[in-house]
């Protein structure tokens, strides 16, 4: 049927809808032989099942008719006051009704994006940006404004009257970022939070990676130093990273007032999140499990990286540079000036190698000479020869 003789019609804003370019390369890496450095997938090694198994039998078979019940839109209570107390934990008072449990983190960025954005908001974001968090809040047709960063991560001194000048909010990863992997330091953290709070500019702060560092120290979140400057820090959390992202599990951190609100976006959204897999999920962490499992999966990403930067070190030329994260999942590579990541992920799909160009991470001021490598999914063998092939073809120019 011809698309001007189809009996529906979309709304405009669904016809502006394009496929993640990230997606689009999975598609692509679907097939055995290619070595896929593109997809942002926790490794499965580190996957409690049995834990998780034994924690779903327990629910069902003590409280299975609460499970599968209806619940309260703002989530299980015990998950909710586990999500609390853990922040005190790391030094930010949390009380219950600041806590809101979403079916993942991705399902937050949407309801933020209803809640903040108009078309034609500014909304400020690093440059480069999770890809993900761009195309939910384009749905709502804000005007993007890039915050320039450095080898170091975004500059808060770059946040300047002007550029924050009526913004609904920041958007920004503190912690091993996605794309770069880079982490900001207490410095820029404390600078951030202050730059913020004298603008009256909302920090949204995306941690799904934070507790994956394997190298360095801990460092405070936005959230614990942005209540001590009096900013407002909305902290996005995951379960993905640390459990398992088959359980579609997340969590909001945010001031009353604001969680209020998402509440009502979220019972006009899914009425609430799964209510089995909230129970299951606090049966499985609630006696400290994650202080016995994390220590394996940061070790687990930490051979991953180690395999991927030596054989950086051993195969790409010196006119590349690339980041050396101290956690997360991502390393982020500069080529050339006269290089396009996408020119060369079309040569490497030939040699059954693929990643993600560099280009769709930017919301502006684009710079095509950069790609995202993923380390954790492929084997020590598969990270050397698919990096070998990259750097033959990086030489080739």
């Amino acid at each position: 049927m011809d698309s001007y003789s189809l009996p529906y019609t979309f709304s405009q804003r669904a016809q502006q809808l394009t496929s993640s370019t990230i997606r689009e390369i999975l598609k692509v890496t679907e097939r055995p032989e290619v070595i896929s450095f593109a997809g942002g997938l926790p490794a499965p090694g580190g996957f409690p099942v049995g834990e998780i198994n034994a924690a779903f039998d327990r629910v069902l078979r003590e409280n299975g008719k609460t499970a599968l019940q209806y619940g309260p839109t703002e989530g299980y209570t015990p998950l909710r006051q586990w999500v609390a107390d853990d922040f005190k934990r790391r030094g930010a008072d949390v009380a219950l009704d600041e806590v809101l449990i979403v079916s993942g983190s991705q399902q937050a960025l949407d309801m933020l994006g209803k809640l903040f954005i108009d078309p034609g908001s500014k909304v400020l974001v690093e440059a480069p940006s999770y890809l993900g968090a761009l195309q939910s809040f384009s749905l709502f047709e804000p005007e993007y404004a890039s915050v320039p960063t450095d080898n170091g991560g975004l500059i808060p001194e770059e946040i300047t009257d002007t550029l924050a000048a009526g913004a609904r909010f920041l958007y920004a990863l503190p912690n091993f970022q996605n794309p770069t992997g880079v982490s900001l330091n207490l410095e820029r953290r404390q600078a951030l939070v202050e730059r913020c709070a004298a603008l009256q500019l909302p920090i949204v702060e995306d941690d799904p990676y934070g507790e994956l560092r394997y190298a360095g120290e801990p460092l405070p979140g936005l959230l614990q130093l942005g209540r001590k400057a009096g900013a407002t820090v909305i902290r996005l959390g995951t379960f993905s990273k640390v459990l398992a992202p088959g359980l579609r599990l997340g969590y909001i951190v945010a001031p009353s007032p604001i969680i209020a609100k998402l509440v009502q976006i979220k019972q006009a959204t899914d009425l609430h999140t799964a209510t089995v897999s909230q129970m299951a999920v606090y049966e499985t962490i609630k006696s400290g499990f994650l202080d016995e499992h994390m220590p394996k999966v940061r070790e687990l990403y930490k051979r991953q990286c180690g395999y991927m930067l030596d054989a950086m070190e051993e195969h790409f030329p010196k006119t590349a540079s690339w980041t050396r994260p101290e956690g997360g999942m991502f390393i982020w590579v500069t080529l050339p000036g006269h290089m396009d990541g996408a020119r060369l992920l079309q040569r490497a799909i030939e040699r059954n190698v693929a990643f993600v160009p560099g280009a769709p991470f930017y919301a502006s001021d684009v710079r095509a000479n950069t790609l995202r490598l993923s380390f954790v999914t492929v084997s020590e063998e598969r990270i050397r020869e698919g990096i070998a092939i990259l750097g033959e073809l990086l030489r080739e120019g």
